[in-house]
């Protein structure tokens, strides 16, 4: 029997903690299977269709996959709760991955594309799973416990760019293009992390905040002389998850651009995989290494001046990544490092404003079409990446990335300056009666 006061007030419950220790693990085991379209999607397009202007499609079509994942993977979660939704988002990743893999080895282009939409499901999940620990934190907490799914991200992120050579040989020699490599270890990736959550995500966080958030109700009820608005999560505040929105979008649409042409541009100039697998490791280790602090920063600063300092960090990370001479890989990789903790900063700020804004009931299906509109965003920015390179040079491509970044301040300048404001964990102070 959960303690009143508890309810009331909106105290974070024991099985929290072993939810983030499940969803950490899986977040590990899929890390790999993420930095795999990251890594070589771009190059193995372009051995593919022998074009660089195509050479963003790759990151366009799982991009694009990613965005009917989050939608399906929301409405599953919506019914059934996070543990069924995000299994299968895994197992359909792990499924695409393997038929990248074959697409590889018979030649195949269309049977490629194909494959690189259903492996988009994979790297949806893999950002999804930063609601399932959230949803039973408390509102001074939600910005380190979506911290502590990202971070977990980090280790298999990181080492997956660096075994691009080794899974190369190994996929050679079982007479598979070696820059499929990679993704014969988002198939093991993947495939351990749907079966990890499946066996062990357990209660389901989704489904347990829906049980605390109807016993406030209750308590509420009992106590009308209580403040609605002091409760958590006491209601829908649709213009604070268009804030959040709009930030976690941009910040989407400027990373995956630059980074999608960035291992391109060091092959056109001479670098190697290796390289090249160097600099993507460093940005997506940035991506996800700094989340601890920077879920500690949004709950004590505040939400929206870490939105703010994302659209900035981004500027800068566009304009050396358009500067950095081409053969410098110290001068590419510190874009790229900044490039990857611009996003960090956007990520889980926007997601913290949005899911203060939505009460449990509503957040699955939402948070889904949340997802949707960023894997959207990143979609469009894979698919022009190349088309820009082409026909303006990647600098360009990287200057006009920048600029679009600084788009995000002033929309959180015109959050923090509407009446009635306030940049806390109690955003939700403000929200909307949720239609009944």
């Amino acid at each position: 029997m959960r303690d009143r006061n508890d309810v009331t007030a909106g105290r974070e419950v024991p099985e929290q903690r072993r939810i983030l220790a499940v969803l950490v693990f899986s977040q590990i085991l899929s890390g790999a299977g993420l930095a795999a379209g990251i890594t070589v999607g771009a190059l193995l397009a372009e051995e593919m269709l022998g074009s660089t202007g195509l050479a963003g499609v790759p990151s366009a079509l799982f991009t694009a996959g990613a965005a009917l994942g989050a939608l399906g993977i929301g409405q599953i979660c919506r019914r059934h709760g996070r543990r069924p939704g995000l299994a299968l988002g895994y197992a359909v990743g792990a499924l695409g991955s393997l038929g990248v893999v074959v697409a590889a080895t018979v030649g195949s282009t269309v049977l490629l594309f194909l494959a690189l939409l259903v492996y988009g499901a994979g790297t949806s999940t893999g950002l999804m799973a930063r609601y399932a620990g959230a949803d039973l934190a408390s509102p001074e907490r939600r910005g380190r416990a979506v911290s502590m799914v990202l971070f977990a991200t980090t280790l298999g992120a990181v080492v997956g760019p660096n075994l691009v050579t080794l899974t190369g040989e190994v996929a050679h020699s079982w007479g598979i293009p070696r820059l499929a490599g990679p993704f014969l270890l988002a198939v093991a990736a993947f495939g351990a992390a749907a079966a990890f959550l499946a066996a062990l995500l357990r209660p389901d966080p989704l489904r347990l905040a829906e049980k605390l958030a109807a016993a406030q109700e209750k308590v509420a009820a009992e106590n009308p002389a209580d403040d609605a608005a002091d409760r958590p999560d006491a209601g829908l505040n649709r213009r604070e998850v268009v804030i959040g929105t709009t930030v976690m979008v941009l910040t989407q649409l400027v990373m995956i651009a630059i980074m999608t042409m960035t291992p391109v541009h060091m092959q056109a100039h001479g670098h190697g995989t290796q390289a090249a697998g160097l600099v993507i490791a460093l940005h997506v280790g940035a991506m996800f290494l700094p989340s601890p602090l920077t879920g500690l920063l949004v709950d004590r600063l505040g939400r929206r001046r870490i939105a703010g300092a994302s659209g900035l960090t981004l500027a800068v990370a566009g304009l050396l990544a358009a500067v950095a001479p081409p053969h410098s890989v110290p001068a590419l990789a510190t874009a790229l490092v900044l490039l990857g903790i611009g996003w960090n900063f956007g990520l889980i700020s926007g997601t913290a404003i949005v899911t203060d804004a939505l009460p449990p009931a509503r957040r699955a299906s939402a948070q889904g079409l949340v997802d949707v509109g960023i894997a959207l965003a990143g979609a469009a920015a894979g698919m022009s990446s190349g088309l820009v390179v082409v026909a303006g040079g990647y600098p360009t491509l990287a200057l006009g990335g920048g600029i679009l970044a600084l788009a995000v301040v002033p929309v959180v300048a015109w959050a923090v300056r509407r009446p009635g404001h306030t940049d806390s964990a109690k955003a939700t102070s403000h929200a909307e009666p949720e239609p009944k």
